[in-house]
């Protein structure tokens, strides 16, 4: 273990410390004291490297949320807009069983679901690797499973594990 994990971080928080109090000798050593206690919390608080093991497929997980993305937005305007298939438009629920374990590819799944229009990441259970989404216009609950699955998992497991 060192005394300096991150000494940009120690170093930032020690100026920081002086700027907010009054510049003496007893006050700079609480700001150093300060900024090591803040470089050893903030250790703690970084998350493991990112291991990007295929990187070419992020190019293709790229063009393939864009273009996901820009389908969605229209058909959720179509919806609002002409108040869909006479109304009889039907948000629920979707539970998803995820095979995929790593952080940083869950990280991923929830900012494409987020950033999609018509769907929301709810929850997800890592013991049971269930993960709960809201659609705006659900039609079939096995269509969204797949959909995510081999559109979406399916690449990120490939790109992080």
């Amino acid at each position: 273990m060192t005394l300096f994990p991150h000494p940009i971080v120690t170093v930032v928080l020690t100026i920081l410390w002086m700027v907010l109090t009054s510049f003496t000798p007893g006050q700079f050593v609480l700001g150093v004291i300060a900024g090591i206690l803040g470089g050893l919390a903030y250790r703690r608080l970084t998350p493991e490297r990112i291991m990007v093991r295929r990187p070419r497929q992020i190019i293709r997980l790229f063009f393939r949320v864009g273009g996901d993305i820009i389908r969605s937005n229209i058909a959720v305007a179509g919806l609002i807009l002409t108040q869909g298939r006479g109304g009889r438009r039907r948000a629920g629920f979707v539970p998803i069983p995820l095979d995929m374990t790593s952080p940083n590819g869950l990280a991923v799944l929830a900012i494409i679901v987020t950033a999609t229009p018509g769907t929301a990441w709810i929850e997800y259970e890592p013991r049971k690797g269930l993960l709960l989404l809201h659609v705006f216009d659900l039609l079939d609950e096995d269509d969204w499973v797949h959909t995510i699955k081999s559109r979406y998992e399916s690449l990120l497991m490939e790109i992080f594990e």
